[in-house]
């Protein structure tokens, strides 16, 4: 069964955990994403059925070799559309929000071009300058009317 999107932000975080702190309990995912410790463990309960993660009551969880790709993946997809939308010049205090609304709406094509946009731009600051120096000018064209 593909994952929902609620199944990838946990697949996600649990992976982030793991690689940060060499594991993930329930209290950290629940404080993590700002949910009941009982909302976890019905998720996890799922991610076990879904072939996620290996779940042993009382014991804890380990994602499996393809819950860790695909979180290996979703955190890839987190990172790549916060770097794109600081280069494009998003107000960083909008990015998190912006990236949680629209990470699960997008195709993995379209997160394979956004990442070639970004490797265009990264390749030459000059494009970055560039941009900016556009984003100025349509700025001030807009304060002007």
């Amino acid at each position: 069964m593909p994952p929902t999107p609620s199944m990838e932000d946990y697949i996600e975080r649990i992976y982030a955990l793991i690689e940060e702190k060499g594991y993930a309990r329930v209290s950290d995912l629940a404080e993590n994403l700002d949910v009941h410790p009982s909302s976890v463990t019905k998720m996890i309960q799922k991610l076990d059925k879904g072939k996620y993660l290996i779940y042993e009551k009382y014991r804890g969880f380990v994602l499996t070799p393809s819950g860790k790709k695909l979180g290996k993946r979703l955190v890839y997809r987190h990172e790549l559309l916060e770097g794109f939308l600081k280069v494009i010049g998003v107000d960083e205090e909008n990015i998190f929000e912006d990236v949680e609304g629209i990470e699960h709406h997008l195709s993995w094509n379209a997160i394979d071009r956004i990442g070639d946009l970004l490797q265009y731009f990264e390749e030459d600051p000059s494009r970055v300058a560039h941009l900016q120096e556009i984003q100025r000018k349509n700025e001030e064209q807009e304060e002007q009317s």
